[in-house]
């Protein structure tokens, strides 16, 4: 059958060809920026999808132009299942990525392998020990470090993912960067967000422009290069000369890249979120069980969709606690 119009081309053009698939709201870690620190109400099991309803839903935007899915979690190795999903996805034409915190990722390389993931982005806040321990509120700093070795010496494609925060990890920035010397990695740096429960507030928030100040005020100018970012890419891409890995920012806040955005999420319990920051949701899940085509429920969410963070298009409007409270927390949406 011909398909007349794309269900995944919004009313300002942009297509979108990337599906973050969330696997479940549980974590064996407790980031005080993801979750907050009394914790969040899960789902119930019935209300989680099966494996098979990742695979349908998932099937459903390739066939509409999906052309990458990344799963995230929650922390996605501790879903059971975990082996199954990723073979009945690895079965669809399109590039599959995954989203970890590397606690316990050693288990699954040979199952990666065979259904050939080979970019793998780690969540790593601190490389101070006790740091990682306060923000994670779990000591499993060695064991997600010696990961992330292991992935790269196992040949994956590595991204650490790193939120700054003021007073906190700002000063790590150049430690980071240093990481990149002998390691083929990418060090992004991601300024923090707003999301119920987080305790956001701007003031915490450590900017594009401020980490490249320390970035300039640290490495000399002709050693600093920029490289070329991806089409749709959410950061901009650094690194310096004569290191092995590179580095980038990801600026949600400051520097939007709505205008190029081709993402969509899809929750654990089978919501679409048409953005990160919106508080909005369209239900595939009961849609799909009451055996009706969920392909209208994606048009109309892909329609809805602002042209700027959810429709907060100024950081006044993001700095109003009304507005992304009625968010979900970032455990539930999907990292």
């Amino acid at each position: 059958m011909i398909k007349t119009t794309n269900i995944l081309q919004d009313k300002f053009g942009r297509e979108h060809t990337y599906l973050r698939i969330s696997l479940t709201e549980r974590c064996n870690l407790r980031c005080s920026y993801c979750m907050p620190e009394e914790g969040v109400q899960l789902s119930p099991k019935s209300h989680l999808m099966t494996y098979e309803e990742v695979y349908e839903i998932a099937k459903t935007f390739v066939d509409n132009g999906v052309t990458k899915i990344r799963l995230t979690g929650g922390e996605p190795f501790v879903r059971k299942d975990i082996p199954v999903v990723l073979e009945k996805l690895a079965s669809l034409p399109v590039e599959l990525s995954i989203t970890s915190n590397a606690v316990i990722i050693d288990r699954f390389i040979d199952v990666l392998k065979a259904n050939g993931i080979k970019k793998i982005n780690v969540s790593l806040d601190s490389l101070d020990k006790n740091k990682f321990t306060h923000i994670t509120r779990r000591n499993q700093f060695e064991k997600v470090y010696n990961n992330i070795l292991l992935l790269v010496k196992e040949g994956f494609t590595v991204k650490v993912n790193a939120v700054l925060m003021k007073e906190f990890n700002e000063d790590e920035i150049i430690d980071f960067i240093e990481l990149t010397k002998n390691l083929p990695v990418s060090i992004r740096f991601i300024e923090f967000m707003p999301f119920d429960g987080n305790k956001w507030d701007l003031s915490k928030m450590v900017s594009y422009k401020e980490i490249m100040e320390k970035v300039n005020q640290h490495f000399q100018a002709d050693t600093i290069e920029r490289l070329q970012d991806a089409p749709n890419d959410t950061a901009k891409n650094y690194k310096i000369k004569g290191y092995k890995g590179s580095f980038a920012i990801i600026s949600s806040v400051t520097n939007p890249f709505c205008d190029s955005c081709n993402r969509l999420r899809l929750t654990a319990n089978g919501q679409i979120k048409n953005c990160l920051f919106s508080s909005s949701e369209s239900d595939l899940l009961t849609t799909l069980r009451n055996g009706d085509s969920i392909e209208p429920v994606i048009a109309n969410a892909v329609h809805a969709k602002h042209k700027t963070r959810g429709g907060m298009d100024t950081l006044k409007k993001l700095q109003k606690p009304d507005l992304h409270s009625k968010n979900r927390s970032m455990i539930t949406i999907g990292g």
